[in-house]
């Protein structure tokens, strides 16, 4: 236990906040900053102090964070990638301050992609400047990474279990490129794989493209997952996809996936005939 307060960046879902809730309870106080268009207002309430910033304006963020005295960080919750840099104007989307403008100009200078660890360890030598470091917020809350087993009343069949390792090692792949970290597969053959669109909107997809349904959804780690962010993360909104988009299986990694509201999770997958299953590689 310490003094010191913890810094939030908190972007968009569930996490953000129930890393906010077992905070509180551990006594530890947290000073969040919630991404504009991301976070959710009701973070406010359940934190020490709390500013919003938004994507572009780095300069702030890192203000905020040490005028209260935080040196450590971790980041919590998602960031639509595709609403801020692929739309019309993107530039007055992100709204830069200059720390922000010269964050992003340096790495186009660099010729740096724009793939999620590319641009995350990036952003995170940025803070480090000032003297900000970044830690996993799962080091607070390792309970909410979901141990290995069958999760729900239903086990996968025989030929999902075969689609689950097909798919696997596609996901595996398309992490290991830093793509997606989801596929959707059907008696071997991929339907749908996560881009930047998300796995929410990559599930969709594959109902779409799979009329019958009955199609497995695996989600895993990226080789060499850095645990600081991008932690693949489902929940309650996941199986809720899969049932509209006739989904029969949600597969994850064991110790590497952030499982959030899971009694209510695996209720609903129950009630619908959904399997979950954790596995280890």
């Amino acid at each position: 236990m310490t003094d010191e307060p913890i810094g939030l960046l908190a972007g968009w879902g569930r996490f953000p906040l129930a890393f906010a809730d077992k905070a509180r309870s551990v006594g530890r106080r947290v000073v969040c900053v919630g991404l504009k268009h991301e976070a959710s207002p009701d973070l406010e309430a359940m934190v020490h102090r709390f500013y919003w910033s938004g994507l572009g304006r780095l300069g702030r963020t890192i203000r905020c964070f040490r005028r209260e005295g935080v040196h450590r960080i971790v980041m919590a919750g998602k960031v639509h990638k595709a609403t801020y840099l692929y739309r019309p104007w993107r530039v007055l989307s992100l709204v830069p301050d200059w720390r922000g403008v010269r964050f992003w100009c340096r790495r186009r200078w660099r010729r740096r992609d724009n793939r999620d660890n590319s641009v995350m360890l990036d952003f995170i030598d940025e803070f480090g400047r000032d003297g900000l470091t970044f830690d996993s917020a799962l080091d607070l809350c390792p309970e909410l990474l979901v141990p290995p087993g069958t999760l729900t009343r239903r086990a996968p069949t025989a030929d999902e279990l075969a689609d689950i390792a097909f798919g696997w090692t596609v996901a595996k792949e398309m992490g290991r490129l830093d793509v997606g970290q989801s596929v959707a597969v059907k008696e071997g053959t991929v339907i749908a794989v996560e881009a930047v669109e998300g796995t929410d909107r990559a599930i969709a997809r594959a109902g779409e493209l799979c009329r019958t349904g009955g199609f497995v959804v695996v989600k895993v780690a990226k080789p060499n997952q850095d645990m600081r962010f991008d932690v693949p993360t489902v929940g309650r909104t996941t199986i809720e996809g899969i049932i509209k988009a006739r989904g029969r299986v949600l597969a994850v990694e064991a110790d590497k996936t952030i499982f959030l509201d899971r009694d209510e999770t695996i209720a609903l997958a129950d009630r619908h005939g959904i399997s979950i299953v954790a596995l280890s590689p």
